[in-house]
């Protein structure tokens, strides 16, 4: 059995299950975590070879300078004023020994430490010495295609397990919300009962179940007080009814007979809800003609309504046969009656109620449910919206009561020229 209200469709928006962005969270996270470290890694490593070779560079000069000195022979690749030598060591201003870093690749020969010093006076050549730093860079560049395989590896294998830690969360969370949507769709005695961890999930479930307590405990109350206050006026009621008998004949009698039957109508309708609350609505259901049983609902609103079967060909579209169904004709003759009413009172002429198969279509021209009574439903004694008139707002509370015993589907809508729908389809 299903009871709906139909609202104006929205964009659609694809849903991305938690677990996958969960996951897509963790993936992230361990690529970056990654990435950080591999530049850390990267950057601490090219700054200790260049470190390293500066050092080398420094003391190979300064030996290849005391032997220079002594025997005046050039050893450990030292050269005098090489032509290669970059710009900034050419004509140092001192005899000190400078160092310098060049980034130039020329064949074998990558990024270079050269180390230069005067061997004499302002105007002597200058001694300098090259260390080539290609194959540490190259053991560099071999460290960086190592960290980046092991980081994929470690993702790959990661990955998996923040998949399934993030499913975990999401069944959890899942149940949890399958519970709300429960409750929310009338079944206060829904909970999610002990769930597992000692977290956030579990304060969220033993809320959820904290609320639906509340909630059933406050609508007991309320239903109690609606039946309660129903039956206490019930017999006052009839008592005034019997009373505006004794009065003389004229205008004021009428209306205090007129009021007097619209209080005992309330009664009546609160009474009907009360037993619909509490559960103690049983169907009889007998196979009646639909289209018959609709007509004489119609007919006895006393209410200016056209009605269409097309099931028995009355507009010439139908199959010329009636339509018979399975279902208890008074509580369908009372939502069809209630729909009737409704959009009489609330809405606008005229009122057409069409019957195809098994489908019941009541539709007005008036302005159309409002929003707030298309998202939550009907609330009792409310009408929604000023401009849809006056009224307790029950007639529709009963007809999605009677509806639901009878195992039947209760559309609301707007049409789209204008005016309210309501469609009930009754069960095959």
């Amino acid at each position: 059995m299903t009871v709906r209200l139909v609202r104006r469709p929205g964009p659609g928006r694809r849903r991305t299950p938690l677990r996958r962005k969960i996951a897509a969270l963790a993936a992230a996270t361990a690529l970056l975590v990654v990435a950080a470290v591999g530049v850390l890694v990267h950057v601490w490593t090219a700054h200790d070879i260049r470190s390293r070779g500066e050092a080398r560079a420094l003391n190979t000069l300064y030996a290849a300078m005391d032997v220079h000195r002594r025997t005046g022979v050039l050893t450990d690749g030292a050269e005098l004023d090489p032509g290669d030598l970059p710009a900034a060591l050419r004509a140092p201003g001192d005899g000190e020994r400078h160092l310098f870093h060049d980034d130039r690749v020329e064949g074998n020969v990558g990024p270079s430490a050269w180390a230069a010093q005067r061997t004499g006076g302002p105007d002597s050549p200058v001694l300098a010495v090259q260390v080539n730093l290609n194959p540490d860079f190259s053991n560099l560049s071999r460290l960086d295609a190592a960290m980046a395989v092991a980081s994929l590896l470690a993702l790959v294998a990661a990955t998996p397990l923040a998949v399934y830690g993030a499913g975990l969360l999401a069944r959890r969370l899942g149940r949890v919300a399958e519970t709300a949507a429960r409750i929310s769709a009338g079944d206060l005695d829904a909970r999610s009962g002990p769930t597992k961890g000692d977290d956030e999930v579990a304060d969220i479930a033993a809320t959820v179940d904290r609320m639906a307590d509340s909630l059933a405990l406050r609508l007991r109350t309320e239903r109690r007080f609606t039946a309660d206050v129903a039956h206490e006026l019930r017999t006052p009621v009839g008592g005034l009814l019997a009373a505006t008998d004794l009065l003389p004949p004229g205008e004021n009698e009428d209306l205090l007979r007129a009021r007097v039957r619209d209080l005992r109508a309330l009664v009546e309708d609160l009474l009907e809800i009360s037993r619909l609350d509490a559960g103690a609505e049983e169907p009889v259901r007998v196979r009646v003609p639909l289209g018959a049983v609709v007509a004489e609902a119609v007919s006895r609103t006393g209410l200016g309504t056209g009605v269409t079967d097309l099931t028995e060909g009355a507009d010439g579209t139908g199959d010329g046969v009636a339509r018979t169904v399975e279902t208890d004709p008074r509580r369908l003759e009372r939502i069809v009656g209630n729909l009737v009413v409704n959009a009489h009172r609330h809405g606008g002429a005229p009122v057409r109620v069409t019957v195809d198969g098994r489908t019941v279509v009541v539709r007005d021209h008036g302005p159309g449910f409002p929003p707030g009574l298309l998202a939550h439903g009907p609330r009792r004694f409310h009408t929604g919206a000023r401009e849809r008139g006056s009224g307790h707002g029950l007639g529709l509370t009963i007809a999605f009561g009677q509806a639901r015993v009878l195992g039947a589907e209760l559309r609301l809508a707007n049409a789209p020229d204008g005016g309210a729908v309501a469609t009930l389809r009754l069960p095959g």
